[in-house]
């Protein structure tokens, strides 16, 4: 079975740290681009970042940038998001994706407030 499990969301105060993490199961991860998207509420689904298959280039939002770094370990098919000096506007779930194939988690929810 294909799949992708975010984990690592919870409530934390700006400024602060968290880690989110996706495992993937039922496809060969370490051919696949990974992503991470985040959806705010009552807002569109967005972007947060790109990482290549064997984790060498990475692209991020403008938003994030500098402040998220994306990682991959595909010895243990997971990919993470550590995302420091957090702001309230980061307050979304943030889904990971698989581009090949395409397929999404279910969402880990990130709430930034004090």
């Amino acid at each position: 079975q294909v799949q992708l499990v975010e984990s690592g969301g919870e409530l934390v105060q700006p400024g602060g740290s968290l880690r989110l993490s996706c495992v993937a199961s039922g496809f060969t991860f370490s051919n696949s681009v990974m992503l991470w998207y985040r959806q705010a509420p009552g807002k569109e689904r967005e972007w947060v970042g790109t990482i290549g298959a064997d984790g060498d280039l990475a692209n991020y939002a403008d938003s994030v940038k500098g402040r998220f770094t994306m990682s991959r370990d595909n010895g243990k098919n997971s990919f993470d998001l550590q995302m420091n000096n957090l702001k309230p506007e980061d307050t979304a779930v943030y889904f990971c994706r698989a581009l090949s194939p395409d397929v999404w988690g279910q969402g880990t929810l990130v709430t930034v407030s004090s």
